[in-house]
């Protein structure tokens, strides 16, 4: 391709819109042009890029057996009704793209398609005879997103692969999800990117188990924490791990003490000569099911500790039903506007007790009358700890579960954090790192096929619900993340296996016969051996073909200038800037090496 016929605009200055250096970048070299707020033209060169990480997860997947599709991407609500997510989607997350059509129908635009495929398999599969099977697509999705930001990592309108897997039995579930696991490993390898696969939370997809793929850069939205042995990985809204062990309490008899201003755990802290360690916190939430109950629910956790929010809209979800709902719309912590709607009194704000008293509530239709009360693992151990005494100004010392307090349900709802130590091995620590969630599979079980009834008839002629499993890779978002891993300070520097072009032919002047002459034999030569080649014929200053060619990061290139008189031509690699000399009738054989030893990298990396 000659860089004259090509829309081809780059910039020289960082667009104001842009916030992390790869979205400043794309958009800099003419990748991608902001069309809407989170959504997104993709230009030619960038169109490639999509095209050969779409290529790779293609291949990958066809070779575990999984079989490709198109699925539509407006949906009726009916189906997501039927699984119970259609108000999760449109209100408690509020992520899908909801709309009605001209006979009054709901319909949404598909953030992912667990529904319709759950749907087609209920119509299709009848029979173990015809399982397992694995059906994906790669496709446009939308999400509504609150703040779209960071260019294509976070948008409106984005390109994944989905797919979906149906079994007879757990067995096949996990042997599906372990294939799974090697192809995503072989797909990111292969593009050339740095990984870590990491124990995650399910979120609004649900199921028993799953696992991200993170690629490492610090702009990552995410955090993962880790071991250096290598043995543990998890996002931190998964991670679990054991804190550090409790100060002994130097509290000795049950007492009520008077402790103004120590409204928060390191004042208290200071003013009882405590560690933080033996202090149990108390922390209020109200959550709200999608039946429009309100339930208020009172936290206890060590002081030293924070509460993941992830784990408690989990936990809380599970309870739904004993509230007459089926999900979660909403968690937060009452303000003052929220308290004065249900408090009969104040509050003793940073003085509560995890027994503070129901009669606090003032029981409506929606807001059930008593506090759900939850204690984390890391405050049930404690002996002779400090709290709140219920009384604004005023502590507890010397406290302790079943004597002065009834233990309240215990589960597992603190967030881990660096310095944790492991629970495979207490000498390893918990290490953090920032992440991009690229790719995500989960085993989802039964969770869609009960909700709607999509069953097979098993060897013993009896209806059972399919077991199911589902396998994202967000495609685009992968192309942005090679560029956020991999820049310098002069543009963009692609994995060889995803640029859009291998090579790029640089002709210094135009208007000298020679150079254009070698530039268009060495272009031909390329181009008729497989090398995909791009050469820059325009009419502009060899400065500023070198730094378009470094800002849109093509992995080498051919430059026809005076080293010809030598029958010579520079090759510049642009990941080290390393400069050589070569014979012109040595280029397209080195550079046809230099390529495959690039991949066959990657491929086994």
């Amino acid at each position: 391709m000659r860089l004259s016929q090509m829309l081809f605009v780059t910039l020289r200055e960082d667009p104001t819109e842009a916030e992390i250096p790869s979205h400043k970048l794309l958009l800099r070299a003419g990748y991608i042009r902001r069309v809407a707020s989170g959504v997104y033209a993709y230009l030619p060169l960038m169109w490639r890029v999509l095209q050969k990480v779409s290529q790779v997860v293609r291949e990958e997947m066809n070779a575990t057996g999984a079989l490709e599709c198109l699925l539509p991407q407006l949906q009726p609500a009916e189906l997501w009704q039927e699984s119970g997510r259609w108000n999760t989607y449109t209100q408690a997350e509020g992520i899908m793209f909801a709309l009605t059509d001209r006979q009054d129908r709901e319909l949404g635009l598909g953030p992912t398609h667990e529904e319709v495929i759950t749907s087609i398999a209920r119509d299709l599969i009848r029979s173990y005879r015809q399982l397992p099977l694995h059906l994906y697509q790669i496709q446009s999705k939308f999400r509504d997103e609150i703040r779209p930001r960071f260019g294509l990592m976070r948008g409106r309108e984005f390109i994944m692969k989905d797919g979906y897997s149906f079994h007879a039995d757990e067995s096949s579930l996990k042997q599906t999800y372990a294939a799974m696991d090697l192809a995503y490993r072989n797909m990111f390898t292969r593009c050339g990117l740095a990984f870590r696969a990491v124990d995650a939370d399910s979120g609004a997809i649900g199921g028993s188990g799953s696992q991200e793929f993170m690629v490492l850069a610090e702009a990552g939205e995410d955090e993962v924490l880790y071991t250096e042995d290598g043995n543990y990985s998890a996002n931190v809204e998964k991670a679990v791990a054991q804190p550090p062990a409790a100060e002994p309490s130097p509290f000795t008899t049950y007492e009520k003490r008077a402790t103004p201003g120590t409204e928060t755990i390191a004042k208290m802290s200071e003013f009882l000569q405590c560690s933080a360690t033996q202090i149990v916190k108390n922390v209020l939430y109200e959550a709200v099911y999608d039946n429009g109950m309100a339930v208020l629910v009172l936290v206890s956790l060590r002081g030293d500790q924070e509460v993941n929010e992830v784990k408690l809209q989990n936990e809380l979800a599970k309870l739904a039903g004993q509230y007459g709902g089926t999900t979660l719309l909403a968690l937060k912590v009452p303000d003052a506007e929220a308290q004065s709607k249900w408090a009969t009194k104040p509050l003793p704000l940073g003085y509560i007790a995890p027994d503070l008293s129901d009669d606090y509530i003032q029981a409506t239709k929606t807001l059930t009358p008593k506090f759900l009360r939850l204690v984390d693992q890391t405050a049930i151990d404690l002996k002779d700890f400090a709290t709140g005494a219920n009384e604004s100004g005023y502590h507890v010392v010397g406290a302790n579960w079943h004597t002065h307090f009834p233990l309240p349900q215990v589960v597992d709802i603190r967030k881990a954090k660096v310095g944790d130590r492991a629970l495979h091995d207490a000498s390893q620590t918990l290490q953090s790192a920032r992440g991009i969630e690229v790719g995500h599979i989960f085993q989802l079980g039964n969770k869609y096929s009960k909700a709607m009834g999509a069953t097979y008839t098993n060897e013993q002629g009896e209806e059972v619900p399919l077991v199911m499993g589902c396998y994202g890779v967000g495609v685009s978002r992968l192309a942005q993340s090679a560029v956020e891993q991999s820049y310098d300070k002069d543009g963009i520097i692609w994995p060889v296996a995803i640029a859009p072009y291998q090579a790029i032919v640089v002709i210094p002047d135009v208007k000298n016969a020679e150079q254009v002459q070698a530039a268009e034999t060495i272009y031909t030569d390329l181009t008729q051996a497989g090398v995909e080649t791009l050469l820059d014929d325009r009419d502009e200053r060899a400065g500023v073909k070198f730094k378009d060619a470094d800002l849109i990061g093509i992995p080498y290139r051919i430059v026809t200038g005076r080293s010809l008189q030598q029958g010579k031509v520079e090759v510049v690699i642009r990941a080290t800037h390393v400069a050589q000399d070569l014979a012109l009738a040595d280029v397209v054989p080195t550079l046809k090496q230099w390529i495959a030893q690039a991949l066959s990298g990657s491929a086994a990396a």
